[in-house]
């Protein structure tokens, strides 16, 4: 699958698995969490324009209904995750590991600490020390951003989380639903031009990918995850920043046959869904950064540009 996300984090054979793993506990967390009601609705989902891969199946377009539900106005942040950690003492499995995926230009470690590119994607350095505490290498901190969106969590990270806070991941319909800010049919959550008016409206990769980014935007990896302007809903970059990761896996023929009221997604599939592209998004190499765009990785994957919101219970 041709992406700016990370590699997956191993390679075997396809990992299938019955659904359900998406349902959380409902223990209380310390983290608050700022949500936005979703009203219940029909939308139409997927790419009408007809520019997506083929192989991330963004078509055909449907209509989906969904009930109502609450969903974070932000991705989770470092210190909202600082504060699971402090309460549950969880190890990463980043942590577990010893490395993960930091983007070539980013990358703050020690030479000895850099065990080399990634396969097939040589921007990709493999560091020990990368996890979300030390989110470029370990010479970096979250406490210098902590209002950033956390990262280097993979899928079943992000599930341990939900877990804790009595939260869920978001289905990749309600992801798509509440994304579109109430719009209909358009390609980003504010309308279909990248930049209206010659605003920067999401953190996308500016420049000649991968060697040069000119940050326009301001920036060079993440951003806030309360900066640029909310959507319709009021939720903050819905467009590139981080990938989310949703409660579904990844087939990309679902659309075809995909239920048209509250769908959970397949119950078998190659990796789990990730929604909104990222600040490494780029036309000449991946516009994942519409909100018809999909993209997957497997579940113990994490990198400097996946992280997660949550929906209420």
């Amino acid at each position: 699958m041709t992406s700016c996300c990370a590699p997956a984090r191993r390679s075997p054979e396809p990992e299938r698995r019955l659904g359900g793993e998406g349902v959380v506990g409902t223990r209380a967390g310390v983290a608050t969490h700022e949500d936005v009601r979703i009203p219940a609705g029909t939308f139409l989902m997927g790419d009408h324009f007809d520019e997506g891969y083929e192989s991330d199946g963004e078509v055909p377009v449907h209509p989906v209904e969904l009930d109502a539900f609450s969903i974070d106005v932000t991705t989770v942040t470092n210190a909202q995750f600082a504060a699971f950690v402090d309460a549950t003492g969880y190890r990463t499995e980043s942590e577990t590991f010893g490395f993960s995926a930091v983007f070539h230009l980013a990358t703050r470690a020690a030479a000895a600490d850099i065990e080399g590119a990634a396969t097939g994607t040589p921007w990709w350095h493999v560091v020990r020390g990368a996890d979300w505490a030390h989110p470029a290498g370990p010479r970096s901190r979250w406490q210098d951003i902590p209002d950033h969106p956390v990262v280097q969590v993979s899928w079943n990270d992000a599930m341990a989380y939900c877990r804790w806070a009595g939260r869920r991941l978001p289905t990749e319909a309600e992801w798509e639903y509440a994304a579109r800010g109430g719009l209909t049919g358009q390609r980003y959550p504010w309308g279909n031009d990248l930049q209206p008016d010659g605003e920067h409206r999401c953190n996308i990769w500016q420049g000649e990918f991968p060697v040069r980014n000119t940050m326009d935007d301001g920036y060079l990896t993440t951003a806030p995850a309360r900066h640029f302007p909310s959507n319709g809903y009021g939720l903050h970059q819905t467009s590139g920043n981080v990938w989310e990761w949703c409660a579904d896996w990844f087939l990309p023929k679902y659309y075809r046959n995909s239920p048209a009221t509250n769908p959970q997604g397949p119950k078998v599939g190659r990796g789990r869904v990730m929604r909104g592209g990222s600040h490494l998004c780029h036309e000449s190499y991946c516009n994942r950064y519409r909100v018809a765009a999909r993209s997957a990785n497997t579940p113990d994957s994490a990198s400097g540009n996946i992280g997660f919101r949550t929906v209420a219970l």
